[in-house]
């Protein structure tokens, strides 16, 4: 069953509007969570904000946010004052601009929403918008308020909906030409890459949701399990990490890689 959405509004392309809903592409609800408990009387153990100076607990009506111009000197900002700074996009997606699909790097997507028409009524503006964005190619680029921030959203048409997706902020993607200009542009070795290639194909299988599967969550599923039943467990014994340093013959690898690979085949 699909949850109920979190966010309702209007998906408006010039004069052209029509209500939607919005929810999460994605869930944190079958994470394993853990709550930290006091080891003597089994309670939970509750935060507060604590005075850094004093030490004594601070009261919520009493916290504020603040910008540190200094060392310890700040410049107190009340939550009217934060509020009034928000544009007014709480609850219209207005697209204001297209760009190709392809010229977007992945880097840039932050958080995936599904959207979809608020109702028959919106059905057929939501299609021809969806439809139109698929035809050319394109995504649609707005801006919107969501958790509590103005963020620079995507539309992208995927089957019959749209994925938003939240884009990051300019200055939290860094320059990847600061990273990879220093390495070398020389072109490798041809047999190495033939090799190269030969695994690849080797290995390429479609994809599947199971490739992304968390196998320490089910380990730890495990542990709660037998923990229920009054099972101690025994816990494995740390892998050593292999030198960090050893220098080997690539050829001479890839080509064990390749044999050991066609003799589990057969």
């Amino acid at each position: 069953m699909a949850p109920p959405p979190f966010w309702k509004g209007y998906l408006k392309l010039s004069l052209v509007t029509c209500p939607v809903a919005m929810m999460p592409a994605t869930s944190q609800n079958k994470k394993v969570r853990f709550h930290t408990l006091n080891r003597k009387t089994a309670a939970r153990v509750v935060t507060r904000y604590v005075d850094a100076v004093s030490g004594a607990p601070v009261e919520e009506a009493d916290e504020v946010m603040g910008y540190e111009r200094g060392e310890g000197d700040y410049v107190l900002l009340e939550n009217e004052e934060l509020e009034a700074v928000g544009l007014e996009t709480t609850h219209t997606i207005d697209i204001d601009r297209f760009v190709p699909a392809d010229s977007i790097a992945w880097l840039w997507y932050d958080k995936p929403h599904y959207l979809i028409p608020d109702g028959r009524l919106g059905e057929e503006a939501f299609s021809v918008i969806r439809d139109a964005m698929a035809a050319t190619e394109t995504v649609g680029i707005s801006r919107l308020v969501l958790y509590r921030r103005e963020r620079a959203v995507l539309l992208k048409p995927q089957g019959n909906g749209i994925v938003l997706w939240t884009l990051r902020y300019g200055d939290e993607v860094r320059d990847e030409r600061a990273y990879f200009a220093a390495i070398a542009e020389a072109k490798p070795d041809a047999k190495l890459m033939n090799l190269v290639l030969r695994l690849i194909d080797q290995r390429t299988k479609p994809w599947s949701a199971s490739m992304v599967s968390d196998p320490v969550q089910a380990r730890l599923l495990e542990i709660v399990a037998e923990k229920k039943k009054g099972k101690k467990r025994r816990l494995p014994a740390a892998k050593s990490e292999p030198p960090a340093d050893n220098v080997i013959d690539i050829m001479e690898a890839l080509r064990k890689s390749l044999s050991s690979k066609g003799a589990r085949r057969r």
